[in-house]
């Protein structure tokens, strides 16, 4: 064994001690609370959500020492060069503090100085997600081309993320809208474009594969929604064109030279299609049952001479009946915001599962939301009618694809507030007048180089009440031999 050199462990003990010790004794006050990544200062939290670990946003801070208390009582404590959580003490002082409040203390240091910042407390809310997890899509922010992609789930408790199926799996072709029934990993659907395309429907523990693109729809099978009883399940069918702009802030341009909604039975594997919701000269759009499955809701808006006149296209929302016992549309269609009034566009209707509201992004025009920095989210008041965008969440930048926990308490969405290049998922709570709380990233072990180096977009995310049991390599082939 060799002999530790007695000058040499003299010299690095000295340097750091003479480095920022994680003991501060020496401390100056700023009457400021600190500038971190990410921001989670003043926050509403669910208990089981993972540890808001958190670095200083400026990169000269080499240190914190954190210290979290709560109001009812706990406390826990991290440090090092950010603040890193015990998942299970997090846990238990989020438990022992639910409907309460935690106030965290940080000091920082920067050249060998230590700062000590005023306290920010961290909201945690009465209601819980009652969900284990969330999935999504991670693909590069191009639709011009695309390389790696695949679908995912991560438990909202932890970090852990675990993949459902990646594009490697199937010939490197694109995926897109894993769509659960009411977060119920169950029952699901998603679509694979390319040589060997399908629909891909999971229920009752089999997987069905129909035929991506349908001759008698006119086009592919996309943007689904399932009926609660989960007999029947939505899809517009849309013939899809891109154009990238110059000189402006948008990159992408997405639009449809035509689209129409209909319903698939499940049990009787038909098409139903109706006149209403398949008109001429109009396209259909974005559809989403109702929680009681008693209405459909869609975007619709006149053709366009594409692609000239592409920025005049703006859809309204609307609704028509249905009939859960013989799958039949109703008679009237109900327009419940009309772009005609508004002079905007509506998609991504998505109503609340207690029938209280229906959340929708609003942009200038079109539909494609995610390249347009201008889109917002808007809430619709079901029982008063009441309209309003939701300012407590939005930003300068674009808000888009979102969805809610079972108990409608909780939604997620995307956003590219950060820098306008990638999509992140926040999350953010509903009281009960409808008001949102300040929106919170997703949780990551270290968020700051996480985010720093993740060069994908997170896209149609969604909650998921268990982990969905999935076997990769049987479903690349499967699809492969369709």
């Amino acid at each position: 064994m060799k002999k530790i050199n007695k000058w040499a462990l003299i010299t690095l003990l000295s340097f750091l001690v003479s480095a920022c010790g994680l003991h501060p004794d020496h401390v100056q006050m700023v009457n400021q609370q600190p500038d971190i990544y990410p921001d989670y200062i003043g926050v509403m939290i669910p208990v089981d959500i993972a540890p808001l670990n958190f670095s200083m946003t400026d990169d000269d801070f080499t240190d914190v020492y954190v210290d979290v208390k709560g109001e009812k009582g706990g406390s826990i404590h991290a440090e090092g060069t950010y603040a890193d959580f015990d998942v299970d003490e997090w846990h238990q002082l989020l438990k022992a503090n639910k409907g309460s409040r935690l106030l965290v203390s940080v000091m920082a240091c920067r050249e060998g100085n230590w700062y000590q910042y005023r306290d920010f407390s961290i909201e945690v809310s009465p209601n819980p997600l009652d969900e284990w997890g969330i999935t999504y899509r991670r693909i590069a922010p191009s639709y011009a081309l695309y390389g790696h992609m695949g679908l995912y789930q991560r438990c909202l408790s932890d970090f852990t993320e675990t993949s459902m199926l990646e594009n490697s799996q199937v010939h490197g072709q694109c995926m897109n809208c894993h769509t659960q029934n009411r977060t119920n990993p169950e029952q699901y659907v998603f679509h694979v474009r390319g040589e060997h395309g399908a629909t891909v429907v999971h229920q009752h523990g089999k997987d069905v594969l129909l035929k991506a693109r349908n001759d008698s729809l006119g086009g592919t099978m996309v943007y689904p929604y399932w009926h609660p009883s989960g007999r029947y399940c939505a899809f517009s069918t849309n013939k899809t064109a891109q154009m990238f702009h110059t000189g402006n802030n948008k990159r992408i341009e997405v639009f449809d030279t035509s689209s129409d909604v209909f319903v698939y039975d499940m049990e009787k594997h038909e098409v139903i299609k109706d006149t209403l919701i398949m008109t001429t000269g109009w396209a259909e759009n974005t559809p989403a049952f109702s929680p009681d499955g008693k209405w459909l809701y869609f975007t619709t808006a006149r053709c366009g001479n594409y692609p000239k006149g592409y920025d005049q296209v703006k859809y309204s929302l609307c609704r028509v009946a249905f009939d859960e016992k013989s799958g039949k549309i109703g008679t009237e269609v109900d327009t419940l915001v009309n772009a005609g009034v508004t002079g905007k566009s509506v998609t991504w209707p998505r109503p609340s599962y207690d029938g209280k509201y229906l959340m929708y992004t609003q942009l200038d025009y079109g539909y494609f939301s995610v390249w347009h920095p201008e889109a917002d989210l808007y809430m619709l008041d079901l029982e008063t009618g009441v309209n309003r965008p939701l300012n407590e969440v939005n930003s300068t930048r674009s808000e888009s694809l979102h969805n809610w926990t079972r108990n409608s308490r909780w939604f997620l969405f995307t956003s590219r507030r950060e820098d306008g290049l990638y999509t992140r998922l926040y999350f953010s709570s509903v009281d009960e007048h409808g008001k949102a709380t300040k929106p919170f990233l997703l949780p990551q072990q270290n968020p700051k180089e996480y985010y720093q180096r993740l060069m994908y977009s997170y896209n149609t995310p969604d909650f998921t009440s268990v982990p969905v049991k999935t076997n990769a390599r049987e479903m690349g082939r499967k699809i492969e031999r369709f």
